[in-house]
């Protein structure tokens, strides 16, 4: 999906950690605003006007039903006479009768078929653009402000599309034909309505910026109850074991109390607005009827004439009403619609390379590369130099916040360094396509990701149609073909969320499947066994030495054990490389390797 014009230019003059932190459409005005909503109606415009033909044709055909009155009291004394014939006003109330029926079915269906149609499409528009998005926007990101943008965000911008179109229309047209009825049947009492106007205009003036300040509160609100839903759910096991169910309740309580009490200045601030039109409206129609009686008197209004008149002017109220309560669904719609395209705004991953390569050699080269993760943060590597040879496993050790993690999270483009460059084959990661770099990378960590999905479906994940040989192959050679043909469904068992039912040596070995199955030429392994018991460690020790062969591999271990057979062992300290070289060489040495070395066999 393209970027606006509009805010492409501002971005590329800016530094990659802060380009996605500019918010242009914060400084849109509601038009603008509004008629970027209603792009998104563009590709289904025959529709949405046949729905708005539809519309206007209800609300016209109710105006002159209230028309046809005047010519019925008029025209009673010729039914009496028999000059009239009897059937000619009940066949065309009855025609009026089959084409408000029409209209107001086109109508509705049609504008269900359009909001369904726009949803799909906005949802389908938001979580792609979100998908594509730096791994430096999730970091700085809430999931449950994130999930909110995407469901509940969405559907209230549709308020200020065809919901609020659909009462400007059908309303309006209403409106405008009881107005057409009351000047037709007497102008200078018509005249006089109109003088209520700038009062009305008015209120709803000064309500509006207050409405749409309060959408927008809203909105952000209802992201903080869906975060603190996100993490209370999502960590169920430490909110017991910690206590903390009274603490999520209270967290969860407040939020939604403030939620509440928006709700309520919104609708108390809506209702006034439309209460205070209604009451200018009211002192009209006193005043009007006490006018038209002196009119009658003077023998220039018929009973006909009147009735139309009052009739016009006591369904006016409805229209008035539904047009002053569009305003608080305009500026909820608009509030809705900044914060989604506030993120659909935002720059998504760089992705101007253009190389490509089937399948690299799997040769790493780090020049002198430097990278903090916010501009002012401690430094994370400090001009880094280490090259890594095709097919050689390298571990990264070192006390936390050394950068091991940061080191790898370069090497499929996860971030960028400030200063510095990566080279894989000699040639630079930013000329790769970002499809063809990550493509030559396989991942197994600590924290396993499995989808809930079949297990044939989260070994092939990500490459296309499944091939169940490979599928089965790599679960063999990872060692969990045995406990995958004892679930229920075999391959086609269903995993849960997370792989809820799966033990984490399980998991893990599914990981070491997914990175079989992907048959990449590089291999980041980050923290692969840390978490698990003796035995588990040993099985999925030896499925990472079968995945290990013939690729290049960086391992992030702790347990200095598990990386002793190394090629190289690289010691990273405060963002530096402090110490290289084989295991019995940084032994030898008696450097920091060797004291962490001494540590753990000791506590061994």
């Amino acid at each position: 999906m393209p970027v606006p014009p509009d805010f492409t230019p501002l971005q590329a003059s800016l530094p990659y950690n802060c380009r996605f932190a500019v918010h242009p459409v914060l400084s849109m005005s509601s038009r603008a605003l509004y008629f970027r909503v209603l792009s998104y109606f563009r590709p289904y415009a025959g529709p949405a006007i046949v729905a708005l033909v539809c519309m206007a044709a209800a609300g016209s055909v109710d105006a002159l039903i209230v028309r046809m009155l005047k010519d019925l009291v008029d025209g009673f004394a010729d039914l009496q006479k028999g000059t009239q014939a009897l059937w000619l006003m009940p066949a065309i109330f009855f025609g009026l009768a089959i084409v408000r029926m029409v209209a107001n079915f086109g109508s509705d269906y049609l504008g269900a078929w359009l909001t369904s149609r726009v949803l799909q499409r906005l949802r389908d528009e938001t979580f792609g653009r979100l998908i594509r998005m730096p791994v430096r926007f999730f970091d700085q990101s809430s999931t449950g402000v994130l999930l909110s943008r995407v469901t509940f965000d969405v559907s209230q911008m549709l308020e200020a599309g065809l919901n609020v179109l659909t009462v400007i229309v059908k309303d309006g047209a209403l409106a405008i034909g009881l107005l057409i009825t009351m000047f037709w049947t007497d102008w200078k009492l018509s005249l006089f309505c109109l003088a209520i106007m700038p009062g009305v205009a008015t209120s709803i003036r000064i309500v509006s910026k207050r409405l749409r300040r309060l959408a927008r509160e809203t909105q952000d609100t209802m992201g903080e109850m869906n975060r603190i839903l996100d993490e209370s759910l999502s960590g169920p096991r430490i909110v017991k074991i910690f206590g903390g169910q009274d603490y999520e309740v209270r967290r969860f309580g407040q939020a939604n109390n403030r939620v509440r009490q928006l709700m309520v200045k919104r609708t108390a601030s809506s209702s006034m607005n439309s209460g205070i039109s209604l009451f200018l409206v009211a002192i009209a129609i006193a005043a009007i009827v006490y006018f038209a009686g002196l009119r009658a008197q003077a023998g220039d209004l018929t009973a006909g004439a009147f009735i139309s008149f009052m009739g016009s002017m006591i369904l006016l109220q409805q229209p008035v009403k539904s047009l002053t309560r569009v305003n608080e669904q305009l500026h909820r719609g608009l509030a809705a619609a900044e914060t989604v395209f506030e993120m659909m705004d935002q720059q998504p991953e760089d992705d101007f390379g253009t190389y490509e390569v089937a399948r690299s050699q799997g040769a790493i080269r780090f020049e002198s590369v430097r990278f903090s993760y916010q501009r002012g943060e401690k430094i994370a590597l400090d001009g880094v130099d280490l090259q890594i040879r095709s097919g050689e496993t390298v571990a990264l050790v070192g006390p936390s916040g050394g950068g091991k993690t940061t080191l790898v999270n370069l090497l499929p483009r996860f971030y960028e360094p400030q200063e510095g460059r990566i080279l894989l084959d000699g040639v630079p990661l930013n000329d790769y396509s970002l499809a063809s770099l990550r493509k030559q990378i396989a991942l197994v960590s600590q924290d396993v990701l499995l989808f809930n999905d079949t297990v044939a479906a989260n070994i092939a994940y990500g490459s296309g149609p499944i091939d169940m040989a490979r599928v089965r192959a790599a679960a063999e050679a990872a060692y969990a073909l045995d406990f995958v043909e004892k679930m229920e469904g075999g391959f086609e068992a269903m995993l849960g969320e997370n792989g809820v039912r799966l033990s984490g040596g399980q998991r893990q070995r599914l990981a070491i499947a997914r990175a079989l199955y992907k048959d990449a030429p590089i291999l980041i392994l980050d923290e692969a066994t840390s978490a698990l018991d003796t035995e588990s460690e040993r099985q999925v020790q030896a499925a990472l030495e079968r995945l290990m062969q013939g690729r290049t591999t960086l391992v992030i271990a702790h347990r200095l054990s598990t990386i002793e057979n190394a090629d190289r062992i690289v010691v990273l300290q405060q963002g530096k490389i402090a110490e290289m070289g084989t295991h019995g060489e940084l032994v030898s040495t008696g450097g920091l390797y060797a004291r962490m070395h001494a540590v753990q066999f000791a506590e061994g």
